[in-house]
């Protein structure tokens, strides 16, 4: 089954673009729109994978509409494709509930690569963006971290596919420096997430930087 995408912009020529794009490589462009608002409404009937998303719409922010998203579809992923690399707004949306942030001078197979990554969980971030990001965990994970009476017991190798995965590396370039396969390090780290009753990779990226596995 092909992965299914709903593109979310309000200058047509690039929405219809990005969803040609989309189509000539094999995903299954599910529903479009130019407000946020209407993607919110039509989201649940389109049921996609990933909703690759501008930040500014004429109705409302994109922040805004990742809440919507993600309160009405919580498996959702969601890639920003913005014009602005700004700080704050890279932040906010993360702490929104957005998956990956991509600029929009990205060429078209690195916004093809992201949509496949974000679709499997990945967070992914225009080069620059994603020591941004880090940086701002670091901040809030500063200070102790709650003690509980017996810690989640994790595995050797589930210990070293969590220290990569705080080091920003993808699923595959984990797979290849451990010479595992990628479906292994995707199941290491759903087990991880399992026993650590965290939900994405994000919030496992800052449980890593938390426990300073990612030095």
């Amino acid at each position: 089954m092909s992965l299914r995408v709903m593109v979310v912009d309000d200058h047509p020529m690039w929405r219809e673009g990005v969803a040609r794009d989309l189509t000539e490589a094999g995903y299954q462009v599910v529903a479009t729109s130019g407000e946020g608002r209407q993607a919110v409404r039509v989201a649940p009937a389109a049921r996609p994978d990933v909703v690759v998303l501008d930040l500014q719409l004429p109705d409302v922010s994109g922040v805004e509409v990742v809440r919507g998203l993600r309160a009405a579809l919580p498996e959702v992923r969601v890639l920003m494709l913005s014009a602005s690399g700004e700080p704050q707004s890279v932040l906010d949306a993360v702490k929104a509930g957005a998956t990956g942030y991509l600029v929009k001078s990205a060429g078209p197979a690195e916004f093809l690569d992201a949509v496949r990554r974000t679709a499997a969980g990945e967070p992914v971030f225009t080069p620059g963006l994603a020591g941004l990001v880090l940086g701002e965990y670091r901040r809030l994970a500063a200070g102790p971290v709650t003690a509980h009476d017996e810690a989640p017991r994790l595995t050797d190798r589930e210990t070293e596919v969590l220290r990569l995965v705080a080091k920003g590396l993808s699923y595959r370039q984990i797979a290849e420096r451990l010479g595992l396969s990628h479906r292994t390090v995707q199941n290491h780290v759903q087990n991880t997430l399992g026993k650590l009753q965290l939900h994405n990779r994000v919030e496992l990226t800052r449980y890593a930087i938390e426990q300073g596995l990612d030095d």
